[in-house]
């Protein structure tokens, strides 16, 4: 093969494997009957594709191709085969099966690289069942301790180490890695707006998330005056309202949701007298982040104070933003130049494992378009030619990695 054409993965097999694994199980919550399913799916085909499987303490599964320098660290690609419901095949397996498909295109065209390869399956990525979401990827990095992470429980009380069940392995945690490579979907509207089919990650944006709790008074709707009521919901109304005003002052970027809230006891004829609701805040600026998380707690209190109600805001999570390795970043787009497919530079909107993995070794993503398919009743749906063109370019930028 000539040097100006650079190899391709096999488009078809991808898909017939996204197809495949989507049989698995539609939701797919970690360590679940069907994440395992999942799990045992994947792990046959690499032992097919003649690679050696094996796991860390977590269930972090590492499937491994040998490469010419046995001592030397992998070069790694990878990302989640658990699923959110109502997600789709291509969220998180897509990643883990276009690494598995770059393997198996050199397996085809007979090349051995430097390096070995690996491919990473990190558990718990989603967060539907254990918090916080990318368990595995951050235990693996050690910003979280292993025990704790062992001892978190889902909503039925079943902590991660009964869940893993003996599925758990010898491989040790925060082992080096050369670099690290995940292809995934955008789960939003640039590039399918944009026309692109390859988006160059730079890296991530910085997340807040904040548990509010308002407490006002429960009492009868109908024998309480409205200027006598601490009706928290109607407060909590009125904090949602002016969270929506700050998102519009940090525009073009900021972005604010509410997407969980909770009446205690809600009747149809009392008046709340409990509200918890949850904030997520972004931002691609950390110092942006900082002033949106100070001005929600002004604004909440300002409010609470306002209508006489009490309220708690409790930091549940917050990521710094994340910039790339520049260098895994050149060698992506090197391999978009070399194979002549339209791009752009992007920003990850949504947590990814390749974030705690950034804090560990050199590391960038690869992301294609996600369409509105009503016709397959997904939200997120990945053309067989932008699945393609994402696996094209994880295959030139992880060769030129691995023999670097």
């Amino acid at each position: 093969m000539g040097n100006d054409m650079p190899l391709k993965v096999n488009g078809q097999r991808l898909w017939d494997s996204l197809i495949a694994m989507d049989e698995m199980g539609e939701s797919r919550p970690a360590l679940s009957a069907e994440d395992f399913a999942a799990r045992a799916l994947f792990a046959d085909w690499c032992h097919q594709a003649g690679m050696s499987l094996d796991a860390d303490a977590i269930g972090n599964l590492y499937a491994r191709r040998a490469g010419h320098d046995k001592d030397a660290s992998p070069v790694v690609m990878g990302s989640h085969l658990d699923t959110r419901p109502g997600g789709s095949c291509f969220d998180g397996s897509y990643g883990v099966l276009a690494a598995l498909e770059v393997v198996r295109s050199l397996n085809d065209a007979d090349i051995t690289t430097t390096r070995p390869l690996e491919i990473a399956v990190w558990i718990n990525q989603a967060g539907e069942r254990f918090a916080p979401a990318m368990l595995g990827s951050a235990t693996f990095c050690g910003d979280v301790p292993l025990l704790q992470a062992l001892t978190t429980e889902d909503g039925r009380g079943i902590s991660v180490a009964t869940a893993l069940s003996g599925h758990g392995g010898d491989l040790p945690l925060g082992r080096p890695f050369a670099a690290y490579f995940e292809a995934h979907i955008e789960q939003g509207p640039v590039l399918e707006q944009a026309g692109l089919p390859i988006g160059i990650v730079t890296g991530g944006q910085a997340i807040c998330w904040l548990d509010v709790e308002v407490n006002g008074s429960t009492a009868h709707a109908g024998t309480t005056p409205m200027a006598l009521r601490r009706d928290a919901l109607l407060g909590a109304s009125a904090m949602i309202g002016q969270l929506e005003k700050l998102a519009t002052e940090h525009q073009p970027h900021g972005l604010v949701t509410v997407g969980q809230l909770l009446i205690t006891a809600a009747a149809r004829n009392t008046i709340p007298g409990q509200v918890r609701f949850t904030v997520d805040l972004r931002h691609p600026l950390d110092v942006q982040i900082t002033a949106m998380e100070q001005q929600t707690r002004q604004l909440l209190q300002q409010v609470a104070a306002q209508r006489g109600l009490d309220v708690s805001i409790r930091r549940h999570w917050f990521s710094m933003a994340t910039p790339f390795d520049s260098g895994c970043i050149a060698a992506v787009r090197q391999a978009v130049t070399a194979l002549a497919y339209p791009h752009q530079d992007i920003v990850s909107g949504a947590g990814h494992d390749a974030m705690n993995l950034a804090r560990h070794c050199p590391s960038t993503m690869i992301f294609i378009p996600c369409r509105k398919n009503p016709a397959q009743h997904q939200a997120e749906y990945a053309t067989p030619d932008d699945v393609h063109m994402g696996a094209d370019v994880l295959l030139g930028a992880v060769l030129a990695q691995a023999d670097s």
